[in-house]
């Protein structure tokens, strides 16, 4: 019993013996922490902003006077030319006017082709001549203004264009104002609102990367044309112009995703965007791990750009612990990494 007893002790020490120096073991703090080196790759610092395709020049086309829609010569997606006939609306009652206001021109012309033959020889007045010729004159300017009114009842194309919306069918009352045509010119461009704290950084000239629902995994490039110099204060936001290529895929409305490049570097150093914390990240020296601050420059999901503060040789800790401090004895296993394309 007593050799059974001692045997018991003897196993209850060393066990007691082996999870002490466990505890001390972990009283220091060794991990064993994931490092990487910087890569080399390209960054692209770019500014995003969405935003809608539009013509460049887009153009009513509306009545002057209110009338039904008679004859319809041009639908949505046709090219027209300049002082092409769109439409013609109904114009009999000025017809009838102009009939009437010619006759009393015609009689107003007589009358004073009569009186300027006996003004000479004093037949009649020249107070009587006088208001002979205003009353010729005035018939005139209604003809004239009757005619007018008449070539405002057929709609004719402003300039070259494509019609990209019609509204108004053959009876209907098109009121005086309200467009039957949208002429777009051959141009189109995306208005996009860029956020008042990125828009220090575009300028006219800039390379626009833009993407569009309507092409999945196809991407279309624009130029930045102009900004507008007064923002908005309700969106915080500045309205950019970005010219686009005369061959465009792009349709007028779509909706567009914009990344207005800044500045490109085709050979920039790389680390993991987990490998960051605020503006410093984790180096190992020795192995014992410091803080070490960088400055930074373009960031994307996976990668951020180190301007200055550390190389290509450095170990940087991949994902540093929420309790690494500095001076902390750890184990380091390297890793390699892939930026993503």
């Amino acid at each position: 019993m007593t050799k059974k007893i001692s045997k018991f002790l003897v196993v209850t020490v060393l066990a007691v013996a082996v999870l002490t120096v466990a505890g001390l073991y972990a009283l220091r703090g060794l991990k064993t922490i994931t490092v990487v080196h910087p890569m080399r790759g390209p960054a692209v610092q770019a500014v995003y902003a969405t935003g809608t395709v539009e013509p460049t020049v887009m153009l009513p086309v509306a009545p002057r006077i209110s009338s039904r829609l008679m004859e319809l010569w041009a639908d949505e997606g046709g090219r027209v030319h300049k002082d092409a006939v769109l439409a013609r609306l109904e114009d009999t009652d000025i017809k009838k006017e102009l009939v009437d206001a010619e006759a009393r021109a015609e009689l107003a012309q007589k009358e004073y082709d009569r009186k300027a033959a006996l003004v000479e020889g004093g037949a009649v007045s020249r107070q009587s001549f006088d208001q002979a010729k205003t009353e010729l004159q005035s018939a005139q300017a209604v003809v004239e203004k009757i005619n007018a009114s008449l070539s405002y009842m057929t709609l004719l194309a402003p300039d070259d264009g494509t019609v990209i919306r019609r509204d108004g069918e053959i009876g209907e009352l098109i009121i005086a104002g309200q467009p039957v045509f949208w002429l777009a010119g051959n141009s189109m461009r995306v208005v996009a609102e860029v956020d008042e704290e990125d828009i220090a950084l575009v300028e006219p000239g800039q390379k626009t990367l833009i993407r569009a629902d309507a092409f999945p995994g196809e991407e279309f490039e624009g130029v930045v044309q102009s900004i507008t110099p007064k923002g908005d204060p309700v969106s915080r936001s500045y309205r950019v112009r970005i010219g686009l290529p005369l061959d465009t895929k792009l349709m007028i409305g779509m909706t567009a995703e914009s990344n207005i490049i800044i500045r490109e570097d085709k050979n920039a150093i790389l680390l993991p965007v987990s490998a960051m914390q605020d503006e410093t990240v984790w180096v190992v020296n020795g192995g014992l791990p410091e803080r070490q601050a960088v400055k930074t420059g373009a960031k994307n999901a996976d990668t951020v750009e180190i301007l200055s503060g550390i190389s290509e040789s450095d170990f940087v800790i991949k994902s540093p612990l929420t309790d690494l401090k500095e001076g902390m004895e750890i184990t380091t296993r390297l890793r390699s990494w892939n930026i993503r394309p």
